[in-house]
């Protein structure tokens, strides 16, 4: 589909005083919009399939974020390395739950520390050097993990690589969102929580591949295969392009521009691009949208902020962190090792299913509905785990039972709010401080996790409160509440253009009529 208007942008445009009011009017920036909302989901893969692969290719990193705490939470299963880092404990080698506890507090607590700080050299060095930088780093500190022999050192290696590991979190998003357009901008973001289920699955499978092994080698080639990663992010990432919002907020337009003639096909007029981007950026600059962290909690920023953060941290509350766990819960449930890490195995396998199928419902049905709805099956499914759970002596069947629901709310999970969470918090977010707004949101899911990764080895392990799936009833209550929240707090973002988006919410334009709002020639109504 071609775009006929041809237009430059010029230091008029940079100089130019725009509105609320009249950010619509402009009749070349109002062709603009109007062509990307003509756009349809496979035209926009025709016309920008590089901007979907480099998308792809820095969401790379996510693997490696996934990989490693569910790594860990295989190998407290592992018998190899139950031997050589645990203790005896009723006739059986298990690693103990303050030792589980720190191990695993490195990826969230790095989550936290390093999404913080990734927020300045994304905006100071832009993204594609700050992605650089974090794989280099990510290489080297994987060899304390490869060479660990003792609880002592592993320990440090995972607080370390947590910090870097991090920042994958923010960077994957905040660039997706800025390189593709808006009718494929949902897919691109939510192949983040692809990103994650790969990685997660892969952490399953090499440990069922290695579990048998009888020395250091069990977990020694999981940890190793971390770099594989990285020999393959190392060398394309000199090519990647930086992102064309970023290079306008530093008044490099030519750079923009030619940046976005690498992402898009030679079919669309790249100009007009480029003029929606300073357009949407001096929009920002006129409400007084600044770039700093404190920025995101001033005026209508707090709110997109409160929605960025509460859609992330509700993942944790729902019970993601119980993937971790899965394969070691699922022995303490009751199955054999080789049962367990298969059940493990499958566990993410539907989730990988899940993320796929969510692809259409997030082009057909949007944010919101798709959202709140997978919430509340997820709240059902973790009560119904729970009754279960309660049945006197319980029997097998309600053992595979429980299994099995476990595996069907995965796939709910990663259906919607698994997905979905990274398409909102990308859209939601004004452009001068999106990456600060997701580092923010990131920061405060994994001080959640922090939180689950101290109390879930107490709830689950045998020799502590052994809940099995009794977790349930917990998990479940706190997602009721999430769902309570979602509901009057989550708007619908889809269709919208980011000047759209800065719009309606300087509007104060309530949750439930993000959908049906209308913005016409500066003067809006709903449909």
């Amino acid at each position: 589909m071609d775009n006929k208007l041809d237009r430059e942008v010029t230091a008029d445009d940079v100089d130019a005083k725009p509105s609320v009011e009249n950010a619509v009017l402009d009749p070349v920036l109002d062709e603009a919009v109007k062509f990307e909302h003509s756009l349809t989901f496979f035209q926009a893969c025709k016309l920008y399939p590089s901007a979907i692969g480099w998308s792809a290719f820095v969401s790379l990193g996510v693997i490696m974020l996934a990989f490693d705490p569910q790594l860990l939470g295989n190998l407290y299963a592992m018998p190899q390395f139950q031997q050589d880092f645990g203790y005896l404990y009723d006739g059986q080698y298990i690693i103990s739950a303050p030792w589980q506890t720190g191990l695993s507090m490195g990826n969230p607590v790095g989550q936290v520390v390093g999404a913080l700080i990734a927020g300045y050299p994304m905006e100071r060095f832009g993204r594609k050097w700050t992605f650089g930088a974090c794989v280099t780093l990510t290489a080297a500190l994987v060899f304390i993990q490869f060479f660990a022999r003792s609880l002592t050192v592993l320990l440090v290696g995972e607080l370390l690589g947590g910090l870097v590991l991090g920042c994958y979190a923010v960077i994957a998003p905040a660039y997706s969102s800025e390189v593709c357009p808006m009718a494929i901008r949902g897919i691109v973001t939510s192949y983040v929580n692809l990103c994650f289920v790969i990685g997660q699955l892969l952490g399953n499978s090499v440990c069922a591949g290695t579990q048998n092994l009888n020395d250091h080698w069990a977990y020694s080639i999981p940890f190793a295969l971390q770099w594989f990663w990285c020999l393959i992010i190392i060398p394309g990432m000199f090519w990647v392009p930086e992102s064309p919002w970023w290079l306008v907020r530093r008044g490099r337009l030519d750079e923009a521009e030619g940046v976005l003639r690498r992402l898009a096909s030679k079919k669309v007029d790249v100009g007009q691009t480029l003029a929606v981007i300073v357009e949407t950026d001096r929009l920002e600059q006129e409400l007084e949208m600044g770039s700093t962290y404190w920025d995101c909690f001033k005026g209508v920023n707090l709110r997109r902020t409160e929605i960025s953060v509460g859609v992330y941290c509700t993942q944790v509350l729902s019970g993601i962190y119980l993937i971790n766990y899965g394969t070691y819960f699922f022995t303490l449930a009751g199955l054999n090792t080789d049962e367990a890490f298969n059940m493990g195995i499958g566990f993410l396998a539907v989730g990988f299913l899940g993320t796929i199928c969510s692809w259409p419902l997030i082009v057909r049905y949007g944010r919101r509905t798709i959202y709140n709805s997978g919430l509340f099956l997820l709240v059902f499914l973790q009560l119904i785990i729970g009754i279960l759970d309660c049945i006197p002596g319980r029997p097998t069947n309600v053992i595979w039972a429980e299994s099995s629901l476990m595996l069907i709310w995965n796939f709910f999970y990663d259906l919607s709010i698994g997905p979905v969470c990274f398409v909102i918090i990308s859209e939601a977010s004004a452009t001068r401080v999106r990456g600060k707004s997701i580092a923010l949101a990131t920061a405060a899911q994994g001080a959640l996790g922090c939180v689950m990764t101290v109390a879930i080895p107490y709830m689950i392990n045998p020799d502590q409160a052994n809940m099995q799936g009794k977790l349930g009833f917990f998990f479940g209550g706190l997602a009721s509440l999430c769902f309570v929240w979602a509901y009057f707090r989550v708007p619908e973002t889809k269709g919208r253009t980011f000047d759209e988006l800065d719009i309606l919410f300087e509007r104060h334009v309530p949750t439930r009529q993000f959908g049906s709002y209308v913005i016409e020639g500066g003067a809006s109504h709903e449909r």
